[in-house]
């Protein structure tokens, strides 16, 4: 007896990548956190830093098709821009001393300033996260050692230190983009690096971690899934406002001459150095553009990184108190009444 086959279920869908969704979410809901928390002038200053920097953010993005000229370009189909022209019609902010256009320098000095300062983080970040885990939690001849370095390096000025690393590299991989970001990186890792190591000294010995070295978990698992996430509270707000202190490390670098080259890309600080000679002329837009691109994207930085310290710090923040009703005071004949009523209801 021949046995039907029932009809075939459908193939079963495959797994989504709900741990992916997840994680977004969560990252979404932990950027948005602060906004949310913020109140008063904290959220005014943290707003308008946002929008100041992500204005800087979409004009280097789309520099290549905001820009009417490139960086080094000095003519058209017309013929060469010519010295000193004013701003107008054809140049909006004018055309410097090298007949360069002088929009289309600030534009691409923008990108120029957004890519240093996001390879000088990651790699500062990435390096002193580093450094301040490993030396926190493993201590011994590794901690004295790494702690020593730091420290000679946190006592140098920063200008200064950033000075020395762009001339060291400057002679093995040029006066690029990179060179720029790794001279700034130098400055602002023993930042990161010590105040990692002290959340790291502290929460070593906490009973979550005493537990997790009691179930089996190494040293890798340990620093990775239990400390890395409970020592980097404060790091957003520290990147943030080394962020603003890296565009004017970065602009004076290139103002004395150890930054980025002029024919590697635009940069402010270089544009700056230019214009002094302009400014006893009477040419003022070459030297003022320039100047200004560098104050609104330090401005946004730092209002954006005021904001969120005073938001995420405890000890700064002003939490939101909800008003207290007190109940209407009663008058002294009410009082008698209600006495009196419940006497009668007593003795009833």
């Amino acid at each position: 007896m021949a046995i039907e086959a029932g009809p075939v279920p459908p193939p079963a869908p495959a797994p989504t990548s709900a741990a992916g969704h997840t994680f977004g979410r969560r990252l979404l809901s932990g950027i948005a956190e602060p906004y949310r928390e913020s109140r008063g002038v904290a959220r005014a200053m943290l707003v308008g830093g946002t929008a100041l920097v992500l204005v800087m953010v979409l004009v280097a993005i789309f520099a290549p098709w905001i820009a009417p000229y490139g960086y080094n370009q000095v003519g058209d189909g017309a013929g060469r821009f010519g010295r000193h022209l004013p701003p107008g019609g054809e140049h909006w902010f004018g055309t410097s001393v090298q007949e360069f256009d002088v929009f289309s320098r600030v534009v691409w000095g923008t990108r120029t300033a957004v890519i240093v300062v996001l390879l000088a983080l990651a790699f500062s970040l990435f390096v002193g996260v580093l450094l301040g885990l490993l030396s926190g939690y493993i201590g011994g001849w590794l901690d004295r050692v790494v702690v020593f370095v730091m420290d000679a390096l946190y006592a140098l000025p920063a200008l200064l230190l950033a000075i020395v690393i762009a001339f060291l590299l400057a002679g093995y991989i040029g006066g690029g983009i990179t060179t720029a970001a790794l001279a700034i990186t130098a400055v602002y890792v023993p930042q990161y690096f010590r105040v990692v190591r002290a959340a790291t000294v502290s929460a070593k010995e906490a009973t979550y971690v005493e537990a997790a070295r009691a179930m089996g978990a190494g040293p890798t698992t340990i620093m990775t899934r239990y400390l890395l996430g409970n020592v980097i509270h404060s790091v957003p707000v520290i990147a943030t406002l080394n962020a603003a202190d890296a565009i004017l490390t970065l602009a004076g670098l290139g103002f004395l001459g150890y930054g980025i080259q002029p024919t590697e890309a635009a940069e402010w600080g270089y544009d700056l150095q230019r214009a002094i000679s302009d400014a006893g002329a009477g040419v003022w837009w070459t030297g003022l553009f320039p100047g200004l691109a560098i104050v609104l994207l330090v401005l946004g930085l730092t209002l954006m990184g005021e904001g969120l310290n005073e938001t995420v710090n405890p000890a700064l923040r002003v939490r939101r108190l909800l008003p207290v009703v007190m109940p209407p005071r009663e008058t002294e004949q009410e009082g008698d009444y209600r006495e009196t009523s419940g006497r009668e209801s007593e003795a009833r």
